[in-house]
């Protein structure tokens, strides 16, 4: 089995969200940093942060809620895997759900969403989509 560390933080993150957990706490990497911040602009989790802690720092992720416990993320996939990569070209960028979901690329210029990925003009790797 191929370890794949950005499927491992989707995995996390979408277990917390269907037991109703107030945070996800995971080792962090720069990529890890980068979707996380992507989430928390988009609004699907309320902040994220690091902590120290030995022999790697910590990821904190709180997720976000409703007002009646509902939840904001109704769904995370991995497009991309180690097994068969994907790679989107800048005029042909992916559409979540009609533009209601984000995706989530890799590109030249760093991680971003589909949305700026088109504003920068640039293809490149579909890490995930969030609806």
């Amino acid at each position: 089995m191929v370890n794949d560390p950005i499927a491992d933080m989707l995995t996390r993150i979408r277990n917390a969200n269907t037991a109703l957990h107030d945070k996800v706490i995971m080792p962090t990497s720069r990529s890890k940093r980068e979707i996380a911040r992507i989430l928390h602009e988009e609004g699907y989790i309320a902040s994220w942060s690091e902590e120290a802690a030995t022999p790697q720092p910590l990821l904190v992720i709180e997720l976000k809620y409703g007002r009646n416990r509902e939840r904001v993320i109704y769904g995370l996939k991995r497009v991309s895997k180690p097994g068969r990569r994907m790679y989107a070209p800048k005029d042909r960028l992916p559409r979540v759900l009609g533009g209601l979901g984000t995706a989530i690329m890799s590109t030249s210029t760093g991680i971003c969403t589909a949305a700026d990925a088109a504003k920068r003009g640039v293809g490149g790797e579909v890490l995930c989509f969030i609806w």
